[in-house]
């Protein structure tokens, strides 16, 4: 498989010219390849959510590189960086981030008309489908639930065909059982559309669907599991093990 992402000790210094600057990432290298399911978990004030919003491009670096298809991302300018994301990356967020003033199908469609991209309408009658929210077109956000608030928001990011998907605690508004259904539809999504998935969770549940897994400490990677041939409660169990033991 191809690394389509790259990194070159990543260092991120909140306020560094301040009394208190503050270390958020310590060198941090690794790869990812095409078609990977990554999940990033630690503690709060790892540095998780840090990393992901940098190997997303919505934040900038001190020091270090980052390369995503061979692009040297922050020697770009911000309008080259702005149509690389809108070409390549989509965002799943924990709060959805739906406009109240916009129906459910307004609210998905919204980025292929701000990116002046045509619908394509069996796409999107099959990610509806799939989500099984195409009862609810008609619907503003507000008159929905959690649970299908981020089912709107996971097929407004699939209808603009990302190649790379960063989600940041995508289940934290959820329950149980929505949790589960949401995590099933992006390891299939990862499957079947080859669509490389990033993940910050604290959940170790949420992480046993990855193909591996990164904990962050103090700002640096103390461990990387790779879930290889095991099955999905022993790649659990020895995820709940590390989350324990650090």
């Amino acid at each position: 498989m191809e690394t389509i992402i790259k990194t070159e000790s990543l260092t991120k210094i909140y306020n560094p010219l301040s009394l208190n600057p503050k270390l958020a990432l310590d060198q941090v290298s690794l790869d990812v390849k095409e078609g990977e399911f990554i999940a990033i978990m630690g503690k709060s004030g790892s540095g998780k959510t840090t990393l992901l919003n940098i190997l997303s491009t919505i934040d900038d670096l001190t020091k270090g590189k980052l390369f995503i298809y061979g692009k040297n991302i922050y020697e770009m300018s911000e309008t080259e960086r702005a149509h690389f994301r809108k070409e390549n990356i989509g965002f799943i967020f924990q709060n959805f981030n739906l406009l109240d003033t916009l129906t459910v199908k307004e609210n998905i469609i919204l980025p292929l008309k701000l990116a002046g991209k045509i619908i394509d309408e069996e796409d999107f009658k099959q990610i509806i489908k799939d989500l099984e929210i195409d009862d609810l077109l008609d619907k503003y956000s507000f008159e929905c639930s959690g649970g299908q608030s981020q089912r709107v928001a996971v097929a407004r990011t699939l209808v603009m065909h990302p190649k790379i998907i960063f989600a940041d605690e995508p289940t934290g508004n959820l329950d149980g059982v929505r949790s589960k259904q949401l995590m099933q539809y992006l390891e299939k999504v990862n499957r079947e559309k080859n669509i490389t998935v990033i993940m910050v969770t604290h959940d170790p549940l949420d992480a046993a669907y990855s193909s591996q897994m990164y904990y962050i400490e103090d700002g640096k990677i103390k461990d990387h599991l790779l879930k290889k041939d095991d099955s999905f409660d022993t790649y659990f169990n020895k995820i709940v093990k590390i989350s324990m033991e650090l």
